[in-house]
This record gives structure tokens, sequence and C-alpha cells, in this order.
């Protein structure tokens, strides 16, 4: 297994709130970012879709982990934008992040996150975030 995805799921094992959603990290590397969360009843809201915090979760930690990437793991989001385009139901979502441009301290990302049932997939909502370098950590 490649170092650099080993890393990334050691990190998200140390996230309470990812461990309680069930997420996994299935691919990792420069400039991409793949999280997979199940789509389970608990995670519901009120019309049996999943919740959009849900979503919303899963694309913020990819265009993290995507950031990250490449600026070193010492990363924060500093802001992000998503649009939700239809309801996710099926086994599980799927956000799949990569890095737009990158500087020296900060990166602009996209996140498109899928529906999944069975093979199929249907986009349900796409972000873009800044993610920023956590001058905390490097002190």
């Amino acid at each position: 297994m490649d170092d650099m995805l080993t890393l990334g799921r050691q990190v998200l094992a140390l996230q309470p709130f990812s461990v309680l959603l069930g997420a996994e990290l299935t691919g990792f590397s420069e400039g991409s970012a793949e999280l997979k969360v199940p789509i389970k009843d608990t995670l519901k809201q009120q019309h049996g879709f999943l919740h959009g915090g849900v979503i919303s979760y899963a694309a913020d930690n990819a265009l993290t982990y995507v950031g990250g990437s490449v600026l070193g793991p010492a990363v924060v989001t500093s802001e992000f934008k998503i649009n939700y385009m239809r309801p996710a139901t099926g086994d599980f979502i799927i956000a799949r992040a990569t890095v737009i441009h990158a500087g020296k301290n900060q990166a602009v990302c996209r996140c498109d996150i899928y529906a999944v049932t069975g093979t199929a997939e249907n986009l349900c909502a796409t972000a873009q975030g800044t993610i920023t370098k956590n001058g905390q950590a490097q002190k």
C-alpha cells in the first residue's frame, strides 16, 4: 500500500467524528484524495436522504486531505462552498477531490461528491475550498 495512503488512513483514524461516521480514505496521492462514507439510516434526515451535513463533512475532509497532499500535513480549511444538486441515496457517498491551484501557503481545491448504488454513481454535490497551512502547527 502507498505510504501516503497509509499515513492518511492513520490520520483519519485519529478523527473521532470520522470514525463515528464510518468514513474511509480510499485514495490519497499528491493532488488527489478520495473519501467514502456509508449511507446508514442513522445519518439520514427526515425525508430518508443522507443528511447534507454528512455530505458537507465528506467534501470538507476530502478538500483538506488533497490540500495537505501538496502543502504538507499541517493544514486547515480556510473556507469552502458547496452546491447540493440532488438528494444522496444509495449505498455510500464518495468524495473525490483535486487541487486546482497550489501556492506556497494555500491551495484552492475542488471536490465532487457522488451517491453510489451498486456501481452506478450520481453526482449529488460539488464543492470548492481554500486549504491553508496551519501556522499554529508550524510553531
